[in-house]
C-alpha cells in the first residue's frame, strides 16, 4: 500500500515526532510512504527513507500553525494526481490547506484520513473560554468532510460529536512511544551529577504548557538546594523567564534537543517528570518519560490524565503552583516513591501506549478504506 503523508518535518515538536515515528515504522512494515511537508526548495532537511519527498512552499511556519503559499494547493494537487497513492493521511498542522485537502482528495478519488492533534482541557467549562474551543468550532464542518479522523481520547471524541462532526469517523487510536528506544538504562546524563536529584519538564516553552506554574513552585518548595530542574524545549516565553529562573535556582535550561539519543539519555538519568499543562492532546513527551521509567506528574489535560492514571500523580489544571508546591517535596523526602511510581509508569506505556500497537490500529484503520 502506498501512504501520501501529509505532516511537518520542522520546526521540532510533538507533530514533527508522531510524523516521524508514524511513518518510519510504516516504512519498516513495507509500505511505500511519499512524505509531503512545508519546507523551501533551498531546505536542507534529510531525506530519510521515503520514496518521495514533496516541498510545499510556505509563507509562515511555527510549532503550532503554518501559513501555506498560495500555490501550495495547486502543488500538492499536481503531485498527489503524480503519486498517485492508495490514501492519503494528514497530520494536520494547524493551516488552512487542511480545509482545502478533502476537495482535493474527492477529486482524486483517494480515501483521506486525519490526526487531529490540537489540545483541550477536560474540564468544558474552561475549554469553551479558550481559543482552543474555537479551534474545534472551526475545524469541525471540515473534519466532518474527511473519510476518517483519528483522536486520542473519549472526551475529544465526545466533543467532536457535539460539534456535528459523525460518530462513525472518529477513531480513538492513542498516541504511542518506541518502548524498546524509551527504556530504563544508564545515563551518561546523570553520571555528571550523580548526588541530584532530576526534575524534568520536556515541551514547548509557552503560556498553554504552564511551565512558569512550575519554576514558581520550584523555586518556592524549598528544594532547589536538593536537586536541579532540567527544562529541555525552547518556546516565546523562553526569553521572559530564564532570567528570572536559572542556575542561582539550580534551573539549568537545556533547549530544545533535537537529537533523539541525547534526549533518552537525559530522560534516563532524571528522576521525576513533570508536565503542568494547561491544555493537552495527548502528550508524547510525557509519555517518553513514562517509557523511560521516570515517576511522573501531569495535569489533566486533555487526555494526559487518562493516561497516567493510577500509574503517576494527576493534579488539577486549577492552582498547579499551590499543587507543585506541596507535590515536589515529596520525592526528596520519600525517594522509594520514585522507584514505586517509575515502575508503574513504564508498565502502563507497555500495556496500553506502545508505538506498535499504534501503528497496528492505524493498518486495519488504513484496510477498512
Amino acid at each position: 500500500m502506498h501512504i501520501a503523508w501529509l505532516g511537518k518535518k520542522t520546526p521540532f515538536c510533538g507533530n514533527v515526532t508522531y510524523s516521524r515515528e508514524i511513518t518510519t515504522s510504516l516504512v519498516k512494515r513495507g509500505y511505500k510512504v511519499s512524505f509531503l511537508h512545508f519546507s523551501q526548495d533551498n531546505d536542507d532537511s534529510e531525506q530519510d527513507h521515503y520514496s518521495t519527498e514533496v516541498s510545499l512552499p510556505f509563507l509562515y511556519k511555527s510549532q503550532i500553525y503554518t501559513i501555506p503559499a498560495p500555490k501550495s494547493s495547486k502543488i500538492l494537487l499536481r503531485s498527489l494526481r503524480e503519486l498517485q497513492p492508495d490514501l492519503v493521511h494528514a497530520s494536520l498542522t494547524l493551516s488552512p490547506l487542511d480545509f482545502t485537502l478533502p476537495e482535493i482528495c474527492q477529486k482524486l478519488n483517494i480515501p483521506l484520513v486525519a490526526t487531529f492533534h490540537p489540545p483541550f482541557d477536560s474540564r468544558l467549562r474552561n475549554l469553551k473560554s479558550s481559543t482552543q474551543y474555537l479551534t474545534y468550532q472551526l475545524y469541525a464542518p471540515f473534519l466532518a468532510k474527511y473519510d476518517q479522523i483519528i483522536i486520542f481520547s473519549e472526551l475529544q471524541r465526545d466533543l467532536l460529536i457535539k460539534l456535528g462532526v459523525p460518530r462513525e469517523k472518529l477513531a480513538i487510536i492513542p498516541n504511542g512511544v518506541d518502548t524498546q528506544k524509551y527504556t530504563p538504562g544508564k545515563s551518561y546524563f546523570k553520571q555528571q551529577h550523580p548526588n541530584d536529584l532530576l526534575y524534568v519538564y520536556q515541551g514547548r516553552i509557552a503560556v498553554e504548557k504552564n511551565v512558569e506554574s512550575l519554576l514558581k513552585a520550584w523555586k518556592h518548595s524549598g528544594i532547589s538546594q536538593q536537586g536541579k530542574l532540567l527544562i529541555i524545549g525552547d518556546g516565546p516565553l523562553t526569553p521572559n523567564l530564564k532570567p528570572l529562573y536559572n542556575q542561582d535556582d539550580n534551573v539549568i535550561w537545556l533547549g530544545a534537543i533535537v537529537d533523539e539519543e541525547k534526549r533518552i539519555d537525559i530522560l534516563r538519568g532524571a528522576d521525576v517528570f513533570i508536565l503542568p499543562s494547561l491544555v493537552e492532546g495527548l502528550s508524547l513527551s510525557l509519555l517518553e518519560g513514562m517509557s523511560c521509567g521516570l515517576a511522573c506528574v501531569a495535569t489533566d489535560a486533555g487526555a494526559d490524565g487518562e493516561v497516567l492514571a493510577n500509574a503517576g500523580i494527576v493534579i488539577s489544571t486549577q492552582d498547579v503552583t499551590t499543587q507543585l508546591k506541596t507535590i515536589l517535596p515529596l520525592f526528596s523526602h520519600h525517594p522509594e516513591i520514585n522507584y514505586l511510581l517509575g515502575e508503574k509508569a513504564r508498565k502502563r506505556v507497555l500495556e496500553k501506549y506502545t508505538l506498535s500497537d499504534n501503528v497496528t490500529k492505524l493498518e486495519h484503520l488504513y484496510s477498512k478504506l
